[in-house]
């Protein structure tokens, strides 16, 4: 609960900072940024060692490819059922079947599991989210994207030497060697600014008008990303008798908002750029109703 109550404190101080002229307009990226490259590659590099390499950690890997499926089979129905847009379909391919399994999965994961749960979230996000991202997201980039703004290899190489992404082999290959008292501290240390600077960097990003036009699909896609996938993902994990901490791990990251970085290259591509930002700030805001609801049903 005392997280639960931090990360309101956090996301209500960037809506009010983003009122205050003191605080710039790119206040938000710069605090994503330094929880990308300094904060999360800390939090990685301390609980990757903690990790248990077994039949739980590959539970972890595997949901979200089948999230992915899941996700492209139902939004191409629904885009050939209500004639869609080309931009509209692209966005809600390429937004709605990657999560924000980091920067929001972290607090979120640590408020409600605590921090056992970080590892399995680590093989969640680096061997499903960022994999989906590099590979599928330049995909769909190359099909949907307007022609010639954005060379896949250049976003493969993008999403695959992200610091996280980085971080993470780091701390698997240094798992026979535990790390020495001072090395491990600071770690923590440096950990512990992640939910301060990404709630706070939500709440500067926040926006509460909505486009018309988009209602439609963006309610379909984030009744995807924040309901359908993860409880399929319950069900499916249910059926197969499989429980424990990395299971709920895995359920829970499935129903994290979409990627901010998703949206953001929609946004580049020439996508359909009001659907795109709603799906990440509307998501954002109702993951925050949807998210204590799929931890009561694990």
């Amino acid at each position: 609960m005392t997280n639960l109550i931090l990360i309101g404190v956090f996301v209500g101080l960037g809506l009010l900072f983003r009122r205050l002229e003191a605080f710039p307009k790119e206040s938000a990226q710069v605090l994503n940024m330094f929880a990308l490259y300094v904060s999360l590659p800390a939090l990685i590099l301390l609980k990757m060692p903690q990790l248990e390499l077994g039949k739980e950690a590959l539970v972890a890997a595997v949901v979200p490819w089948g999230m992915l499926l899941l996700s492209v089979v139902l939004i191409l129905l629904a885009s050939r059922q209500f004639g869609w847009s080309r931009a509209k379909t692209g966005v809600l391919l390429l937004v709605v079947p990657v999560g924000n399994t980091s920067f929001m999965g972290v607090p979120m994961v640590n408020a409600f599991f605590g921090s056992a749960g970080i590892p399995y979230l680590i093989v969640y996000d680096q061997i499903g989210t960022m994999l989906i991202f590099s590979l599928y997201g330049s995909l769909i980039l190359a099909m949907y994207g307007r022609e010639g703004t954005l060379k896949i290899s250049s976003v493969a190489r993008r999403a695959l030497t992200f610091p996280p992404t980085i971080a993470a082999v780091v701390g698997l290959a240094l798992r026979p060697w535990p790390y020495p008292e001072a090395i491990a501290s600071a770690l923590h240390g440096v950990s512990l600014s992640l939910t301060p600077l990404v709630m706070t960097a939500i709440g500067l990003q926040l926006r509460w008008r909505l486009n018309p036009s988009v209602f439609a699909p963006l309610s379909y896609g984030l009744f995807i990303k924040l309901l359908i996938a993860p409880l399929a993902a319950l069900v499916v994990c249910r059926l197969l008798g499989m429980n424990g901490l990395a299971v709920d791990i895995a359920v829970f990251e499935a129903g994290m908002p979409p990627m901010v970085t998703a949206g953001a290259l929609a946004v580049v591509a020439g996508m359909e750029s009001e659907l795109a930002i709603a799906l990440v700030g509307v998501g954002i805001i109702a993951s925050f109703a949807t998210l204590p609801i799929l931890y009561l049903l694990l």
